[in-house]
């Protein structure tokens, strides 16, 4: 049986890999798309993400748009890491694919309420629609299959500033409900880092591959590669985005994991969207949230190759 998914996404570059995965899974099938404040600007946001269901051939996937703005905090926008648009500098999309009608959250909580049980939410953005749907439906948790979130940094510095992961920095109140409310499977920045970043190598092989996938994500990740250059002197990208999507498709992925109490500090200041990750059991906090230690990145790899290369992540597995 197909797995039913909705992706909850602030479409730019590295999120269009994760779309690109779920959509050519045949063992996912893909619900909806929900967009939510973050990466970019949210115009940008929605076209990018029907510009990709249109390179993955899937523009029968309908796409929300949701939160335009997080619960209570103003962001700032990450152009600098992914390019004016979001989809590396060099593309802006633009197509003539409609929205579909309603809110985001409202979506999902339709969603699920029709089909309870059956439905997982991969959460790649700010949590900001996952935390309205829980105000709308009390009954989410019960309702949804599973819920996996890209966020927060384990006892790590985060990527954002020195205390917090992007998502998580840009929506902290939505967060700290999500981890608290829902029993979710975290992939965060820190594994993104050891497991889920292409370097040198890796980028050479992409760019030997001679897909419209593969064209696609060189075009995306263009300027997350320069930016990683400027800052850490090597080409190289992360892809928080599609290992999480990987760990959905294939939980074999999966080599180490383990249950802790979570928060989210949603103060303003230096902690802002920092994730407490008690590893050590010192608070009494329920140890409800799965986080996923380690994967297999080689594994990961092939995954990520065989969708460029032959449309299929799931053909080596």
């Amino acid at each position: 049986m197909s797995r039913r998914v909705i992706i909850d996404t602030d479409t730019a570059g590295d999120d269009t890999m994760a779309i690109l995965m779920a959509a050519l899974a045949d063992s996912i099938e893909l619900e909806a798309l929900t967009i939510v404040s973050g990466n970019v600007e949210f115009d940008y946001e929605v076209e990018n993400a029907k510009y990709t269901l249109e390179v993955a051939g899937a523009t029968d996937v309908p796409v929300y748009e949701g939160a335009r703005t997080p619960l209570v905090k103003d962001h700032e926008h990450a152009d600098h890491v992914h390019g004016e648009g979001g989809l590396g500098g060099e593309v802006i999309a633009d197509t003539d694919v409609p929205s579909a009608e309603g809110h985001g959250a409202n979506a999902i909580v339709e969603r699920v309420r029709e089909s309870p049980g059956e439905i997982t939410l991969v959460c790649i953005g700010p949590l900001t629609n996952v935390a309205l749907a829980l105000r709308l439906e009390p009954e989410l948790p019960e309702l949804v299959d599973d819920v996996w979130v890209m966020g927060g940094a384990v006892n790590t510095l985060g990527n954002d500033t020195p205390s917090a992961e992007f998502n998580f920095w840009v929506d902290p109140e939505a967060a700290k409900v999500v981890v608290d409310e829902l029993d979710v499977s975290l992939v965060d920045w820190g594994l993104s880092l050891r497991r889920g970043t292409f370097g040198p190598e890796m980028l050479r092989e992409t760019e030997s591959i001679d897909t419209e996938y593969a064209d696609f994500f060189d075009t995306v990740s263009t300027r997350a590669r320069e930016f990683a250059r400027e800052r850490h002197g090597e080409e190289s990208t992360s892809q928080p985005d599609s290992l999480t999507m990987a760990c959905v498709l294939n939980p074999e992925l999966v080599t180490e994991s383990s249950h802790h109490y979570v928060d989210v500090d949603e103060r303003e200041g230096m902690t802002r969207g920092y994730s407490l990750v008690d590893e050590n059991a010192i608070t009494e906090g329920e140890r409800d949230t799965h986080v996923v230690d380690d994967v297999d990145g080689e594994t990961f790899e092939t995954m990520f190759l065989d969708m460029l290369r032959y449309g299929d992540p799931e053909r080596s597995l």
